[in-house]
């Protein structure tokens, strides 16, 4: 988590970036890849309804084709229309590739890329040309970019050693209000789930291979050894938003096998119910655990997965997520992410350090445990 400690050589311009005054009138173009429906990029839509709160004005933008030429063309120029008729000050791009380049050859404005898994880790789900491709429009986004921003450290060593040192690690926020503890068995009544079956709850989104679906399925055989009944719920992007905390509260545990994340976000809503999580170290999870018990970061093995599983399940008890994960509040890491665009403006009107200084505070990952 992060909020308490960072890096001693950090703290004098972080401090210097929380001391410039707010913009009143700050408007931010934020670009998004999809259509915004369904569950499609939420934790973005809700970060942006924060600043929002925060006095932000910002004019979101979905990118709805991002593959033939064609398509990507008529993007182009809609986004070019965009910036043109709503001026923003500052660009922020929300998830890295096709999206984050297409901001970056649209406009000479201030540019914020934000790089959340995928646009800069390998993903098995699409072939290898794509994925190459997909890699090198991040990086050249990022080089163009004002501010990078990754949302885990292991994101961040993804980043060409140019953009590296200079791109700040913010994780998504989790709405609090939203992801807290209800009682398990009037969570499964309401989703008429047997009361006394043990139930693991898996994310595997629409992309099952790519999250681990096989070593999780073989740890539950392992685990059924000493658990004889044991039920796996699969979250496939298919149940409402709002209702998954209704299901996080209804299981025993989350389970997470990723080959490849960023900050995943079922991580940190899990730990705000107070739901015991095993993961495999990915991404930022084993910082996010740091300090969380009962919960457990193993090997990619399914023996070790599938006896951890089983020890949480045995020992029938909740987790004190929720008081380790308040730091990663939606509202928390909106402050950051105006503290990045006040900073910029500010440094581009000369009221405050240059903005190559700010983006020098590299490793301002916070720790709730110093």
């Amino acid at each position: 988590m992060w909020g308490r400690a960072l890096a001693v050589e950090s703290w004098p311009r972080l401090r210097r970036l929380h001391a410039v005054k707010p913009l009143a009138d700050l408007r931010v173009l934020a670009v998004i890849p999809g259509n915004g429906a369904g569950a499609s990029m939420i934790f973005t839509r809700r970060q942006i309804d924060s600043l929002a709160r925060l006095g932000v004005d910002v004019c979101t933008m979905y990118l709805n084709s991002r593959m033939s030429l064609v398509g990507l063309w008529q993007e182009w120029l809609r986004l070019r229309r965009e910036i043109r008729n709503y001026r923003p000050q500052i660009v922020h791009a929300h998830y890295g590739t096709v999206t984050a380049f297409l901001c970056a050859i649209a406009t000479t404005r201030p540019l914020v890329v934000t790089f959340r898994g995928s646009d800069l880790n390998s993903n098995p789900e699409i072939g290898f040309l794509r994925a190459r491709l997909s890699f090198l429009l991040s990086q050249i986004a990022a080089r163009r970019a004002t501010q990078v921003i990754c949302v885990s450290r292991q994101l961040q060593s993804r980043l060409w050693s140019s953009r590296r040192e200079r791109a700040l690690v913010v994780p998504d926020g989790v709405d609090l209000d939203l992801f807290r503890p209800l009682p398990k068995l009037q969570a499964r009544a309401r989703l008429g789930w047997e009361a006394d079956v043990p139930i693991i709850l898996f994310n595997t989104s629409e992309q099952p291979r790519a999250k681990g679906i096989d070593l999780v399925k073989a740890a539950i055989k392992v685990a059924e050894q000493r658990v004889p009944r044991l039920d796996l719920a699969i979250l496939d992007g298919t149940v409402p938003p709002h209702e998954v905390p209704l299901y996080l509260s209804a299981a025993d545990c989350v389970a997470l096998a990723s080959f490849r994340e960023g900050s995943p976000n079922i991580v940190k809503e899990a730990l705000a119910c107070n739901v015991p999580v095993v993961s495999v170290d990915v991404g930022d999870v084993a910082e996010r655990l740091a300090g969380v018990y009962p919960s457990r970061i193993v090997e990619r093995d399914p023996v070790e997965f599938g006896n951890a599983l089983a020890d949480i399940v045995a020992a029938g008890l909740r987790s004190n997520g929720r008081e380790v994960v308040t730091t990663c509040s939606e509202k928390s890491v909106a402050e950051r992410i105006r503290g990045v665009y006040d900073w910029i403006i500010h440094g581009q009107n000369g009221t405050a350090c240059d903005v190559s200084t700010h983006a020098g505070v590299s490793n301002t990952e916070y720790s709730s445990h110093a």
